[in-house]
């Protein structure tokens, strides 16, 4: 809209919400003259004009473990963000990932300035836990923005505040996951077909998830099944995962980056791996899969508190078990590594769920990227006519 200004509080709690951040920022700067922004973010958002309100590593903490052990200075910079909004008075806030942080900042921001409209980007878990997070945030979220196809008809169950689908952000990545022609070479013909391990994006998962693993590919190894492995991972834990790797009873190839981890993707035949993210990535990238997941001490006191049938993405938005899963007491080497055997061969669970994968799209899909969906829903909330 030329010649308007728009002013707005964002937080992107880690990295995949800044990018979130930066893509409707630079949309909705096609629709106002000028943006200032005031928050917490990464490198997208200071690329847009952000200046940081401190670190975004301070709030882009994963498990209870991490957030118990740094409580205090969550908690205080907690109350910087809110009175720094506040005292911003932005015309919206946007609050990206991060829920146990950004959730308690919406609730005091609304109590401290109730006229502030407040979107929440990504919805948390609650279809999977603590479902009465739906409802507490309809008094103090104006906006959900959900990215997995399922949560809208969740939240309007539970009583949660009005929620859209904005479409998930790997569907833009889909022409990168997915081989071009003769880039997977079909398994008939592969004297060795290639298989993507992943044990976790973590430290911990990594530590507790690399060995049980390793001892899955004995496994297979015992069953008479060829097979190369790569493990793509992070720079950040490059080291670690080599000292656990050089542990494995089969050689073991480690890639790092996304164009490295993308490439690994188009050329694999099967996977094992921890869940996550990453299993809808396999998904989309047609690569069938076996599934492995074990909380640490603190999560498998939690455990009886999950309400979800399946916590593997894409068995969820396809809504049947097409990825076996492996997880708590049945997260075993010998099971893992029986089923993962079997998808490295022309077995009918590789077919079946080689064909099921398919399904993915057409449940995925949305009419336009989700950085547009998104900017509709925050220029609806400051009460603006959408832009045409």
């Amino acid at each position: 809209m030329q010649g308007e200004r728009l002013k707005l509080f964002v937080i992107a709690g880690e990295e995949s919400g800044d990018r979130l951040a930066s893509a409707l920022v630079a949309e909705l700067a096609t629709r106002f003259e000028h943006i200032e922004l005031v928050g917490i973010g990464g490198e997208g958002l200071r690329a847009a004009g952000l200046k940081s309100l401190f670190p975004m590593d301070d709030i882009s903490l994963m498990g209870i473990t991490a957030v118990l052990a740094r409580l205090p200075r969550l908690m205080r910079r907690l109350g910087e963000a809110v009175d720094a909004a506040y005292e911003a008075r932005p015309d919206a806030a946007i609050l990206i990932d991060a829920p146990d942080f950004n959730l308690r900042l919406a609730k005091r921001l609304r109590t401290r300035d109730p006229s502030i409209p407040i979107i929440k980007w990504v919805s948390p878990s609650v279809w999977a836990w603590r479902p009465g997070r739906a409802k507490a945030m309809s008094a103090y979220v104006d906006r959900l923005l959900a990215i997995l196809p399922f949560e809208p008809a969740a939240h309007e169950r539970l009583g949660g505040p009005p929620c859209t689908y904005t479409g998930h952000p790997l569907l833009e990545k889909c022409e990168a996951l997915r081989p071009a022609p003769g880039e997977r070479m079909p398994l008939e013909d592969a004297e060795q077909p290639s298989l993507l391990v992943l044990p976790g994006s973590r430290g911990g998962e990594i530590k507790r998830f690399a060995p049980v693993f390793g001892r899955a590919l004995a496994e297979i190894t015992a069953r008479d099944v060829a097979f190369q492995v790569t493990v793509p991972t992070l720079a950040r834990h490059e080291e670690a995962v080599r000292a656990e790797v050089e542990k494995w009873p089969v050689p073991a190839k480690v890639v790092v980056g996304e164009e490295a981890r993308f490439a690994a993707f188009r050329s694999a035949h099967a996977a094992l791996a921890a869940s996550g993210t990453v299993t809808l990535e396999l998904g989309l990238a047609g690569v069938p899969t076996v599934v492995g997941y074990d909380g640490d001490r603190i999560m498998r006191l939690l455990a009886p508190l999950i309400r979800v049938w399946s916590i593997v993405l894409t068995n969820l938005i396809i809504g049947r078990p097409v990825m076996r899963e492996y997880v708590g007491d049945m997260f075993r080497d010998d099971m893992m590594g029986a089923a993962t055997a079997a998808l490295l061969t022309d077995t009918p669970e590789r077919r079946a769920q080689i064909e099921a994968l398919k399904e993915l799209d057409a449940a995925m899909a949305t009419e336009r990227p989700p950085a547009e969906i998104a900017a509709d829903a925050v220029m609806a909330a400051i009460g603006k006519n959408r832009l045409t």
